[in-house]
């Protein structure tokens, strides 16, 4: 087996454990919101945005790993094909960050306005937007497996 392929799937497989490490990233956020707003109505905001500080350098770590091998692939591997579905992937991640940001914002205004109805069909607005950018998520990871794999 050449260094070439063995590199190469190095590579891939360090891109899956990034992969990981963002879904990770994402429950402790998730969580971090939950213990959030039940400190409500007087919000720690101090300890909740040192969260938001974390967890936005480890998405950046991840993403700029990401990036790096995007770039190794096309250039080392002269695999262009693996590195435009990962700038597909770091757009849909993207997407799905900002919209869980407002997810969270939408659950917050809820909680602070139950009487207001718009608030709860924001929240459902927001998780099929959430639901779609998954499964948008998961075609683009199918593709760079099936890719991978030729």
């Amino acid at each position: 087996m050449s260094p070439n392929v063995s590199e190469f799937k190095t590579l891939v497989q360090r891109f899956y454990v990034l992969q990981s490490e963002r879904i990770e990233a994402y429950k402790l956020f998730e969580e971090g919101h939950e213990a959030y707003l039940r400190t409500g109505p007087h919000y720690d905001f101090d300890h909740y945005r040192q969260l938001v500080h974390e967890i936005t350098q480890g998405f950046s770590g991840i993403s700029k790993e990401v990036l790096e091998i995007k770039e190794r692939l096309h250039q080392e591997f002269d695999r262009p094909d693996l590195s435009e579905h990962i700038d597909k992937l770091q757009c849909k991640e993207k997407q799905k960050l900002e919209l869980t940001a407002k997810l969270q914002l939408a659950k917050q205004s809820a909680q602070d306005h139950p009487e207001d109805e718009r608030c709860q069909e924001k929240i459902l607005e927001i998780r099929q937007d959430i639901i779609k950018t998954k499964e948008a998520l998961s075609e683009v990871l199918q593709d760079f497996k099936y890719d991978c794999e030729e």
